[in-house]
C-alpha cells in the first residue's frame, strides 16, 4: 500500500503524469443528394467503317499480287492481276461476231429498202415486203446481242485487274502468285480506316430512358446527338487521343443477352486504329439527385454492406445499405438504407462497434 503511494509520489516528483482515459474521435458527414458523372465501360472491338472483303469476279490463275499486308492503299489502286488471256480471246471473238452481225444487218436493211420500193411500184407482194422487214428486225436484234457480248467480254477482261474498292489498309493475303482463284476465293480485306466503328452492347435501359424522356421515333437522331462523347481505351491502358460519338443503335433487343448493339464512331486521321483492335469504350453519364458517400464509410460484412449512423445521443448504429460503384475509386452511390439529413461515420468506420459513443467533427 505504502509502496504504491511512494511509487505514485515518485512519478509525480519526476514530472511524469498519470495516463488518462480518452474517447476515440471519428469524422462524420451529413447525408445529402448531389449530381455525379458515372463512367460506364463497354467491351468493344474496332472495325473499319468500310471493311470490304475482296474476291475475284472471274476464275483464273493469279498472275501478280501488287500490294503487301498492312499497306495503305487508295480507292482504285491495283491489288491483284488475274491471267487475262482467255478473257482477251473472248473479247476478240465477241468483237468478230459483232462485225458479222453488223454486216448481216446491213444486207437485211438493203433488201428491205429494195422490197419497199418495189412494193410501192406494185412489183413485189406484201408478203415479200413483210418477210424482208422481219429479217431486218432480226438482224438488228442480232447486232444488239453481239454488242452485249462485247460489253460483257470487256467487263470480264476488266475483272482480271482487281482494284481497291475503298481507301484503307490491306489485311491478310492468304493466296500466292500462281494460285487458281474463283469468285469463291477470298483474296484479302481492305479496311477503310479513315473512321472506325466500335460496336458495343448496352442494356435495354437506354430504351426505358428514351421512353421516360418522351423521345419519339422521329427524334431518335436528336437523342443520339445529345449522348456524351466516348473514349476508347486500349487493352494496355492507353487512351486513344480522339473522342468518339454514338451514331446508331439497333431497334431490336437481343433475346439471349437482353442488350442493344450500339455503334460508336472514332476519327482515325493518323491511322493508329486497326480493324480487330480490342479495348474498352468509356462514356460518362450524369446521375442526378443521388446519395454519394466515401467508400471508406461503408463496412463490408461478407455479402452485406453497412454504414454507422450517428444517433441523437452520439452513439453509432449499424444500418444496412445497398450501393452502386461510381467507377472513380473513391465513392459509392447509396441506393437504399439512408435518407437525406442522416449523420454517418466516415473516417474510422471500420473501428466502430454497435452502440459506441462517437465524438464527431462535421466534415
Amino acid at each position: 500500500m505504502w509502496a504504491c503511494a511512494l511509487g505514485v509520489a515518485a512519478l509525480s516528483s519526476c514530472g511524469i503524469e498519470e495516463p488518462k482515459m480518452t474517447e476515440s474521435s471519428f469524422e462524420t458527414m451529413t447525408v445529402k443528394k448531389s449530381d455525379i458523372e458515372l463512367p460506364y465501360r463497354f467491351s468493344a472491338r474496332m472495325k473499319g467503317q468500310n471493311d470490304v472483303t475482296v474476291t475475284p469476279q472471274v476464275s483464273g490463275q493469279l498472275m501478280k499480287i501488287c500490294v503487301t499486308e498492312g499497306e495503305q492503299v487508295k480507292k482504285g489502286q491495283t491489288l491483284f492481276i488475274i491471267d487475262s488471256r482467255n478473257a482477251q480471246l473472248e473479247l476478240e471473238a465477241a468483237q468478230a461476231n459483232l462485225q458479222a452481225a453488223l454486216a448481216q444487218e446491213n444486207s437485211a436493211k438493203l433488201e428491205y429498202e429494195s422490197n419497199k420500193n418495189l412494193f410501192e411500184k406494185k412489183i413485189v407482194s406484201s408478203y415479200m415486203l413483210n418477210n424482208s422487214e422481219n429479217s431486218y428486225k432480226q438482224a438488228q436484234a442480232a447486232v444488239a446481242q453481239a454488242r452485249a457480248s462485247v460489253n460483257r467480254a470487256k467487263v470480264n477482261l476488266g475483272f482480271c485487274t482487281i482494284t481497291a474498292p475503298v481507301s484503307g489498309v490491306i489485311g491478310g493475303i492468304p493466296v500466292r502468285t500462281g494460285d487458281q482463284v474463283s469468285p469463291l476465293t477470298e483474296l484479302t480485306m481492305v479496311s477503310g480506316n479513315t473512321a472506325m466503328y466500335a460496336e458495343i452492347s448496352v442494356t435495354e435501359s437506354i430504351i426505358e430512358d428514351m421512353v421516360k424522356e418522351g423521345v419519339k421515333a422521329s427524334e431518335v437522331e436528336k437523342y443520339i446527338a445529345k449522348l456524351p462523347e466516348a473514349t476508347f481505351v486500349m487493352k494496355n491502358g492507353t487512351e486513344y487521343s480522339h473522342k468518339g460519338r454514338v451514331v446508331s443503335f439497333t431497334g431490336v433487343v437481343n433475346d439471349a443477352t437482353g442488350s442493344l448493339t450500339v455503334k460508336v464512331t472514332f476519327p482515325n486521321p493518323e491511322g493508329h486504329l486497326y480493324s480487330g483492335i480490342q479495348g474498352t469504350v468509356v462514356m460518362n453519364f450524369a446521375e442526378k439527385d443521388v446519395i454519394i458517400v466515401p467508400q471508406y464509410a461503408v463496412v463490408r460484412l461478407q455479402d452485406k454492406a453497412q454504414v454507422y449512423k450517428v444517433q441523437a445521443d452520439s452513439t453509432a448504429t449499424a444500418i444496412e445499405v445497398t450501393t452502386a460503384d461510381t467507377g472513380n475509386g473513391k465513392d459509392f452511390i447509396v441506393l437504399s438504407g439512408l435518407n437525406v439529413g442522416d449523420q454517418i461515420v466516415t473516417t474510422g468506420a471500420n473501428n466502430v462497434t454497435e452502440g459506441q459513443k462517437v465524438l464527431f467533427n462535421e466534415k
